[in-house]
């Protein structure tokens, strides 16, 4: 039977790899989002929004970064925060995820060119298994996001009507679970006023880390107790995750100790409670118990090299990845031991591997400097400013020193392109303009080059 999805007039799909499908249907999805949010339903003045701003938040929610030009909450109408949570559940899980939900429910048969851009899509190296996974991406999502829901729902109960703290808790678990970082309590006061609320805290917490850690992750954790094994990815994941959370909080709760715009005020326990949130959120999350600009600004690229390793394959997140940034300090700690093998958990790793990890390391490298090179010719803010706000863009954290509402419209292109690249993930991008070239039929001689 044929595909499902390859019968889209005006997209000859059979003719398009995999790569080249994604590229276009996230562009598609950011399209239809832009002309929804342009409508004058969608805006609470009944006034269109601007094509650019409009283009601008489609695209930050459909690449579940966070970044906005208006205020969520008070610019956009229930219309338009509703179109706003599609994206971002749709952006989150991926299109081809639920366009293969819909194949299910019509009991359409996921053919094999299907599974080739699912297995693209989900990162996988192998199509075995796909459907199954995709299934349970579904539910565990459905079951987390409804969990942190109702947590969420309860204690915002206290503070709001019913009906209000239910709408809240919806949006704001889809959001979070999809590291999204859109939020409805207006301006960038995100969830300044539950620094020190435990239930707000662990709920957004394992929202946050739940989204961010991987699918096939979570179904390993799931599968735990008949399995009593856990894959080497999520062992490296888990192991670094927790590690990256705990080194962020220390270094946080250091740095901003005696802050008075931070951490200063508040008692040893909402101290803590801050500094874990902080080190959480750039896991690519966006959302805030702190006030970013008035972290030190030592902290504030300590930050951005968080939100640069960003989450874990297959995840919600986005950023270099987890497993990428073990890889290449693996490699480094090889080379200082003079070993020729990275190993990990008793496990060698290919070479293969490494050089993956070094080329998306240095491609989004490449692309950060390039971008904030170009935005501190266009914008007059201070590099740190800069840099922060295009970090947040390609790892699709959110988090922002206030740059993003006060960029001239080339500066909003910059950003847009660099969350699509971000969320889409440059690897892919490459192949979509030029395929991967199959292994060369022989080798070059080995040549020697001093290094070093």
């Amino acid at each position: 039977m044929a595909s499902p999805f390859s019968k889209i007039k005006g997209f000859k799909f059979l003719k398009l790899s995999p790569p080249q499908i994604l590229v276009i249907g996230f562009a598609a999805m950011i399209s239809i989002g832009t002309l929804l949010l342009m409508l004058p339903l969608s805006s609470v003045t009944g006034h269109p929004l601007g094509f650019i701003d409009a283009l601008f938040t489609a695209t930050s929610a459909a690449c579940v970064t966070g970044l906005v030009v208006v205020d969520t909450g008070t610019y956009f109408t229930g219309f338009g925060q509703a179109v706003i949570l599609v994206l971002i559940q749709i952006g989150g899980l991926g299109f081809m995820t639920m366009a293969t939900l819909f194949a299910l429910l019509l009991k359409r048969r996921i053919s094999l060119r299907d599974r080739l851009i699912l297995q693209e899509a989900m990162n996988q190296s192998s199509m075995e298994g796909i459907v199954r996974l995709i299934r349970k991406v579904l539910v565990y999502s459905l079951v987390i996001e409804a969990a942190g829901a109702a947590v969420l729902t309860i204690r915002w109960a206290v503070d709001m009507p019913l009906s209000r703290a239910l709408y809240y808790g919806l949006f704001h678990a889809v959001s979070l679970f999809n590291n999204a970082g859109f939020d409805l309590f207006g301006g960038y006061r995100s969830l300044t006023g539950y620094v020190a609320d435990p239930a707000v805290n662990l709920a957004t917490i394992f929202l946050i880390v739940s989204g961010g850690i991987g699918f096939i992750v979570m179904s390993d954790l799931v599968e735990f107790r008949r399995t009593r094994r856990l894959s080497l990815h999520s062992k490296v994941v888990l192991s670094m995750t927790g590690g990256l959370i705990f080194t962020g909080m220390v270094v946080i709760f250091i740095f901003e100790f005696t802050n008075t715009r931070t951490l200063g005020p508040l008692n040893f326990g909402g101290k803590l409670w801050a500094a874990l949130f902080q080190s959480v959120t750039p896991r690519t999350a966006g959302a805030n118990t702190l006030d970013i600009t008035g972290l030190r600004q030592a902290t504030q690229f300590f930050i951005i090299i968080l939100m640069f390793i960003g989450a874990s394959p297959g995840s919600t997140g986005g950023g270099i990845k987890t497993t990428t940034f073990t890889l290449m300090v693996g490699a480094v700690i090889s080379m200082l031991r003079g070993r020729e093998d990275i190993v990990l958990f008793r496990y060698r790793l290919a070479q293969e591997r490494v050089f993956k990890a070094l080329t998306i390391t240095l491609l989004a490298l490449l692309l950060i400097v390039a971008v904030s090179m170009v935005l501190s010719t266009t914008e007059d803010r201070a590099f740190l400013m800069i840099l922060f706000e295009t970090t947040s863009a390609f790892a699709t954290v959110g988090l922002s020193l206030g740059l993003t509402p006060e960029l001239t419209q080339v500066g909003k292109i910059l950003i847009c392109l660099t969350m699509f690249a971000g969320r889409l993930g440059l690897l892919t991008l490459a192949y979509a303009l030029g395929p991967k070239q199959g292994k060369p039929l022989y080798k070059y001689p080995e040549g020697k080059m001093i290094i070093g």
